[in-house]
């Protein structure tokens, strides 16, 4: 067993907690499915970043809440404020357990799309 990262990305339409939480759970949820994860015993850890105009609530906040990861590391950052760089962006890295064969497929959603052209 080895362990690989699933990355993801969103933006998000307002710094309230209510568009984190849809924006988080959204973006989650989708990178949850396209990898098959059915087994949170799996998942190493997680890390949010959001850019700095991003700080209404902890994105972490929320899987604990509406998914029930209790158990699952989690950690939130701000990423660096690049000039010129998507605005109102949240990030996700899921650290998985896998097998070697496993190929994470990636989830870039809404504005953030753009960063995977």
């Amino acid at each position: 067993m080895i362990t690989k990262g699933i990355r993801g990305a969103i933006t998000v339409d307002e710094n309230t907690p209510e568009a984190l939480k849809e924006a988080t759970l959204t973006l989650l949820d989708n990178m949850i499915e396209i990898n098959n994860i059915n087994d949170t015993n799996k998942i190493s850890h997680v890390i949010f970043t959001t850019t700095s105009d991003l700080n209404a609530a902890f994105p972490a906040k929320f899987p604990r809440q509406e998914r029930g990861w209790n158990n699952v590391a989690m950690m939130c950052f701000h990423e660096l404020d690049v000039p010129n760089s998507l605005k109102m962006c949240l990030r996700i890295l899921i650290v998985i357990n896998c097998e070697e064969n496993f190929t994470p497929q990636y989830v870039y959603l809404k504005g953030a799309s753009n960063l995977r052209k």
